[in-house]
């Protein structure tokens, strides 16, 4: 059992060491914020998460903070990568490529649409 764990975790460290490399090298590369913080939002939580499993399955008197610790990486990090673009959004830094920018055509879509009379339509969607 004992060799099963330590396999376990030198397997979760390597695995979680490659994904901490892939989002350093995500957020050296990639051209905008928003793709570094895809970057390093994603293969970083997934990093962290795989080097915990490693903490956990070799020393098995931290499970329960493990696991908890785990579960809120799992919850924190992609909001704070979402509220870290919105901000960016919010503040104006433009896409490099951009290809498509659904957020600024629904805001000149609800600017720009009036019913008769003055009112005026929300479109959703």
């Amino acid at each position: 059992m004992e060799f099963f764990l330590q396999l376990i975790a030198i397997v979760a460290v390597l695995l979680g060491t490659g994904f901490s490399v892939l989002g350093v090298l995500g957020y050296v590369r990639l051209p905008d914020v928003y793709s570094r913080l895809h970057a390093t939002g994603k293969v970083g939580v997934f990093g962290v998460v795989l080097l915990l499993v490693a903490a956990v399955a070799w020393t098995p008197l931290g499970l329960g903070k493990g696991l908890v610790l785990i579960a809120l990486l799992l919850l924190s990090g992609p909001v704070t990568a979402h509220a870290l673009a919105s901000a960016a959004y919010r503040t104006g830094i433009p896409l490099v490529q951009g290809i498509r920018d659904d957020l600024a055509q629904q805001a000149a879509a609800s600017r720009d649409t009036s019913a008769p009379g003055g009112a005026q339509e929300v479109i959703h969607g």
